[in-house]
């Protein structure tokens, strides 16, 4: 009997359960949004918040113990590099579950878990300074070419296209229309 038993098995092993969390905290990190199913999500959303708190503090014992979590190394840079500063004012609650329905096979209960401050509608497009200053890499060779307030004034002036090809191509298309062979597929012979 499994009285007073709170953990959510998930219908797996625990070496797969812990696999599949994995793989899917590494989705969500890396694509800042996934859909699953509301059982799933919860419980990403148990593992991967803790993981997000540790990333605040940007030391190499904080990223072996996350990288012991999630085994992508990419995952792990991204979560350090663009999701930590973004939410480094925030105490907690990192993620949020929306509700999308049921599944169509199975009629399973499906959502969307994603990162609460990298959702355009919900932050009213508010841009960040981590944005605008986009941390450097170790192989970029040329300096950053810096933004200035004269190319968003600027006006574009549109060309006019001739349209010389134009009545060529189209009498090209109507002169010689596609017959379709005939052949001796399904009669006896």
């Amino acid at each position: 009997m499994r009285h007073n038993k709170n953990f959510n098995h998930l219908g797996r092993q625990a070496g797969h359960r812990r696999a599949m969390l994995s793989n899917m905290a590494s989705s969500l990190i890396l694509h800042k949004r996934i859909e699953t199913t509301v059982a799933k999500a919860k419980a990403v959303k148990q593992f991967v918040e803790p993981l997000v708190t540790k990333s605040k503090e940007d030391t190499t014992h904080s990223r072996r113990v996350v990288f012991s979590y999630l085994k992508q190394k990419e995952a792990v840079t991204e979560l350090f590099r663009t999701i930590a500063p973004k939410i480094a004012d925030r105490p907690g609650g990192y993620t949020r579950i929306l509700k999308t329905g049921f599944r169509l096979g199975d009629a399973a209960d499906m959502c969307i878990i994603e990162f609460v401050d990298f959702n355009e509608a919900y932050t009213f497009g508010k841009v960040t300074s981590t944005e605008e200053a986009k941390p450097k890499t170790r192989r970029s060779r040329k300096p950053a070419a810096k933004k200035t307030d004269a190319v968003e004034d600027a006006t574009v002036v549109a060309e006019k296209k001739t349209k010389v090809n134009a009545p060529k191509a189209a009498a090209a298309k109507t002169a010689a229309p596609k017959v379709a062979k005939k052949t001796n597929v399904g009669k006896k012979m």
